[in-house]
C-alpha cells in the first residue's frame, strides 16, 4: 500500500483552486528521503509548471540549495545524515541561502515540533497529510511575496 501524504479527494480540484503564478517556472527543491513522497510532490508541482530539484537527505538538501539557489524549499524533518531541523538551521545561517523560504512538510505535528521548526528558520510548517491546494497556495504566496 502506498502512503499518500495528501488528503483524499482534493487532488482533482488543485488546478481550479490555485491559479498558476507568473512565477510558474520557479524552482522548488524537495528534500525528502521517501521516493514515494518525492514522486507525489513532483507530480503535483510539475503539473503547475514548477521546476523540481530533489535531495534525498538533509545534507544533500543543503548542498543542492547552495549550488542551485532554488526559489523555495520543501523540507521533510525525519531524514538521515541531517534532519530537516538541522538542514534548515544550516541554510538560514548561510548568507547565500538565508533568504530562501523553507516550508517544512512532515508528520511531526506536535506543537513543540512546530515551534522548533520555526525557531530553526522555517517560513511555514505543514503537517502531513496536506491538501495539495493548501501546499500550492503556500508555495505561490511565498514565491510571489
Amino acid at each position: 500500500m502506498i502512503k499518500n501524504i495528501f488528503r483524499k479527494g482534493r487532488e482533482q480540484s488543485v488546478e481550479s483552486d490555485v491559479p498558476v503564478s507568473s512565477q510558474s517556472k520557479a524552482r522548488v527543491l524537495v528534500v525528502d528521503d521517501s521516493p514515494t513522497e518525492i514522486h507525489i510532490f513532483k507530480k503535483i508541482l510539475e503539473k503547475q509548471g514548477y521546476q523540481i530539484l530533489v535531495a534525498k537527505d538533509g545534507q544533500e538538501g543543503v548542498d543542492v540549495a547552495k549550488q542551485e539557489l532554488p526559489d523555495i524549499i520543501l523540507m521533510d524533518v525525519v531524514m538521515p545524515v541531517l534532519n530537516g531541523f538541522q538542514a534548515t538551521r544550516q541554510l538560514k545561517n548561510d548568507e547565500s541561502t538565508a533568504n530562501i523560504p523553507v516550508i517544512m512538510v512532515t508528520t511531526k505535528g506536535q506543537q513543540t515540533d512546530k515551534n522548533w521548526g520555526m525557531r530553526q528558520g522555517a517560513t511555514e510548517y505543514l503537517v502531513k497529510p496536506v491538501a495539495p491546494a493548501e501546499l500550492l497556495h503556500k508555495i505561490k504566496a511565498l514565491i510571489d511575496a
